[in-house]
């Protein structure tokens, strides 16, 4: 069936061959609409791929497409038929905050700096499960925006409440529509993402990130912080992205020798800064997730303050490092890891000749903006977790004690 009915806190349903009934609490018989999930068996197949990961590692194109599709054109990004913010809303909210766990947790911080730049805000990202205990400064003038995959994730849930209590403007960021989030905030906007079954998030993170970078755009469009000409420029590359992606995606076999080459390690370093920190993060996160294999992320100007006391040949250190305004700083910490023998995998721009001069192995990437690199550095780094789980053999869809959809604290 497509056919489905939301249940609140304290309902009951009693399901019968001839319909269904429910109630609250307190006993009282309620009407409740149906919805119609949009799904199809398709979706739910593998389309030929060995696990439901590796299929949806390669729908991250059509993922960004189908964000995209009807929210930017004409160089402008337009959200106002599903958000009814206004410019005085807008102008309004002095401080921000994203608030989300796990994978979605890391988009939310690929996109912070994007709300930064693009929004002059005061932007705030948080774990959901520390958020809701601390005394932060949240009143009518924050907007929040809560990130989870699922829209049921426990901590996440209780994060907003805490929010809305405390009467900030509450947006969801989720790719189920229907789910507890999305009814309780108090704008949704959707990931378009399609089923996830993989237990390891991968199209959604990109789902994620898409929905977050567009909301910085339009938010920056509402108050005035971002220009038209800057607002068509990153528009215009934003449309761009799919392409790029569907390009790093065709190099897949570039990079089955060097999961083959590192998976009998049991330690792995991820180091990137900029926005290419969170896409470390994500990266150690794919690795241990799916392979159990130990693995550790750092912002690179911290390797001085402690991880560089790990390096060692058998300790592959994973650099994301793209040509940006921090190049130059990470190819230094390139070259601190290679000083004390550990084995580079670069993660880089196409042709970077530097990287390559000190890599043992390489994972290239076209050239993107800055801001939009995370789309394509994510890529390698999730297929090189697949391949390295996949020739340990391990349970990649369903990992050890992993759920898709964490409902408890």
């Amino acid at each position: 069936t497509r056919k489905a009915v939301y249940l609140d806190e304290g309902e009951v349903a009693e399901l019968t061959p001839g319909g269904f009934r429910v109630w609250d609490g307190q006993g009282k018989l309620l009407e409740k609409p149906v919805d119609l999930v949009e799904w199809n068996v398709a979706m739910a197949e593998k389309g030929g791929f060995a696990h439901y990961m590796h299929k949806e590692i390669h729908e991250q194109g059509m993922v960004l497409r189908s964000t995209l599709k009807g929210r930017v054109s004409g160089g402008t990004v337009d959200l106002s038929k599903e958000l009814d913010w206004t410019a005085e809303d807008a102008s309004r909210w002095d401080r921000l905050h994203i608030v989300a766990c796990g994978t979605s947790y890391y988009a939310a911080l690929v996109a912070e700096r994007a709300f930064e730049r693009w929004t002059d805000l005061d932007v705030k990202v948080d774990i959901a499960s520390e958020y809701r205990y601390r005394r932060v400064k949240c009143d009518q003038n924050t907007l929040a925006v809560f990130v989870s995959q699922s829209g049921e994730t426990a901590d996440t849930l209780a994060a907003q409440r805490k929010a809305r209590a405390d009467g900030a403007h509450c947006l969801a960021i989720t790719n189920v529509p229907g789910s507890t989030l999305a009814r309780e905030v108090h704008s949704v906007l959707l990931l378009k993402a399609g089923p996830e079954i993989g237990v390891a998030a991968t199209k959604t993170f990109t789902g994620q990130v898409t929905t977050l970078f567009l909301v910085a755009l339009y938010l920056g469009r509402l108050r005035k912080t971002v220009n038209a000409d800057e607002e068509e420029r990153l528009a215009t590359e934003f449309l761009q992205i799919p392409y790029k992606v569907e390009k790093v995606l065709e190099r897949e076999k570039d990079i089955i020798p060097i999961a083959e080459r590192y998976a009998d390690r049991s330690n792995f370093l991820f180091i990137g800064r900029g926005v290419s920190f969170p896409v470390a993060l994500e990266g150690a996160l794919k690795l241990k997730e799916i392979s159990y294999i130990h693995a550790e992320a750092y912002a690179a100007g911290e390797m001085k303050h402690g991880p560089i006391a790990l390096l060692e040949p058998q300790v592959p250190v994973v650099v994301v490092c793209p040509k940006d305004s921090m190049y130059e700083k990470t190819l230094s910490n390139i070259q601190e890891a290679r000083a004390r023998c550990a084995p580079i995998i670069g993660v880089c721009t196409e042709g970077d000749v530097l990287v390559k001069r000190h890599a043992e192995a390489m994972m290239e990437v076209p050239w993107t903006d800055e801001e939009f690199s995370p789309f394509l550095t994510v890529l390698p780094l999730q297929l090189l977790a697949y391949h390295v789980a996949r020739i340990l053999g391990r349970e990649i869809d369903q990992p050890r004690n992993l759920a898709k959809s964490v409902t408890v604290e």
